[in-house]
């Protein structure tokens, strides 16, 4: 794009964002334009942190998985001396896509056009047919900026990125005790969402639809009440279940963070904190987010009994995840176009667990799975509706 082009995006884009009326849905142009789109992945995704995966995915060195951020590949691989690194899948030769598969375990990354070959750090090693005097320190892969903190793997695209200590010191305190460091993946399942990336967020940043569309999420949990709907006695089953897991959870170092009706506020734009987490009781009786509420596999990490509540951890722009005693579920969204969003949901287990010995995923995955799918049918029907003449933004509820 010439710079006259971007001189006249950038001035729509402002224009659009001084038009967008307060308290209410965004204009059409934040849901649908191509440029827009385009802002949002050189702004957003290519600024902030990103969730790649999980620490158990490349247990092994040499073993990698990749991942596409919009038109970015990426290859995350653990090296020879057990650290995660994090490339460009790109070849400095003539631009090929190195990996072509999602995951594997490889001794070096071999370039499949001319055979150029990378140490797993990146670094140019061999150019069959290439001249003596070619400057191979400067040819490495390009390297990409990554943290990984109690089993989790983030990843960042700009050269400075922001800081993670604040993110990381929050994480590790409330994921130590769930032992995502000693899972392993039970099941993923990929899905293309044809919705912007942004109608994902905003229907998983309210509990309004629950009710109507969630039949066995409101089942375990408290958080789909709201003002307009929560009675005395409700607060007062709440009340109880706050109490009665606060006395319990005490003696393990462990604390119930979210007390109140309707959802964890979050993002907090004013302080720019793009990360949460809190731990919530589930409704009494329940101790694992699944069908029935009883637990579907062996407890993970350092929990003594099933009666933990749910850990829930969240980071814009692309990572979201609820875990019980005994499985944890992490959501990835990825950007893949204007109305398109690539999402991939893990379940993980302790990595001693054994499928149809110590867990069915039968009964372990369809609590989450519904729910997912039950979100991606609103997302689709959302963007349908708002492509059309006739949307304009909407209220939003207090």
């Amino acid at each position: 794009m010439d710079r006259l082009n971007l001189d006249s995006s950038e001035s729509r884009l402002q224009r659009l964002i001084a038009a967008q009326p307060a308290r209410h849905s965004l204009l059409q142009p934040f849901y649908r334009d191509p440029d827009i789109y385009q802002a949002d992945v050189e702004r957003i995704w290519r600024k902030g942190w990103l969730l790649a995966g999980h620490s158990c995915e490349i247990n092994k060195p040499r073993d990698f998985f990749t991942l596409n951020v919009d038109r970015d590949s990426i290859v995350v691989i653990r090296d020879e001396h057990g650290r995660a690194q994090a490339l460009h899948n790109v070849c400095r030769h003539r631009g090929s896509l190195i990996c072509e598969t999602e995951s594997g375990h490889v001794k070096r990354l071999v370039c499949p056009y001319h055979q150029w070959s990378y140490g797993l750090d990146g670094t140019l090693l061999n150019t069959p047919g290439m001249q003596k005097d070619l400057n191979k320190p400067e040819l490495g892969l390009r390297s990409v900026h990554l943290r990984e903190t109690e089993g989790l793997i983030f990843i960042s695209l700009t050269k400075g990125p922001p800081t993670f200590e604040a993110a990381e010191e929050m994480l590790q305190n409330l994921l130590r005790p769930q032992g995502l460091r000693k899972a392993k993946v039970a099941k993923a399942v990929d899905y293309l969402v044809k919705a912007n990336w942004k109608l994902v967020w905003e229907n998983n940043r309210e509990c309004f639809h629950c009710n109507a569309n969630h039949p066995q999420y409101i089942k375990a949990n408290f958080d789909h009440y709201n003002t307009d709907d929560t009675t005395p006695a409700i607060r007062e089953r709440i009340a109880t279940a706050v109490q009665r897991s606060e006395a319990k959870w005490a003696a393990n170092g462990l604390a119930v963070s979210h007390k109140q009706t309707g959802m964890t506020t979050f993002p907090d734009a004013e302080r720019n904190i793009w990360y949460s987490a809190n731990r919530t009781a589930l409704v009494e009786g329940w101790v694992s987010e699944s069908m029935d509420g009883t637990q579907v596999a062996p407890l993970m990490g350092d929990y003594p009994d099933a009666d933990v509540g749910t850990l829930r951890m969240r980071t814009l722009p692309n990572f979201w995840n609820h875990s019980s005693c005994d499985h944890s579920v992490s959501t990835r969204l990825l950007p893949a176009g204007p109305e398109l969003t690539t999402i991939r949901v893990w379940w993980l287990v302790d990595e001693e667990a054994v499928e149809g010995r110590d867990y069915d995923l039968k009964k372990m995955t369809p609590f989450w799975q519904l729910t997912s799918e039950q979100d991606w049918e609103i997302c689709e029907r959302q963007q349908r509706g708002v492509n059309t003449s006739a949307y304009v933004p909407g209220p939003y509820s207090t």
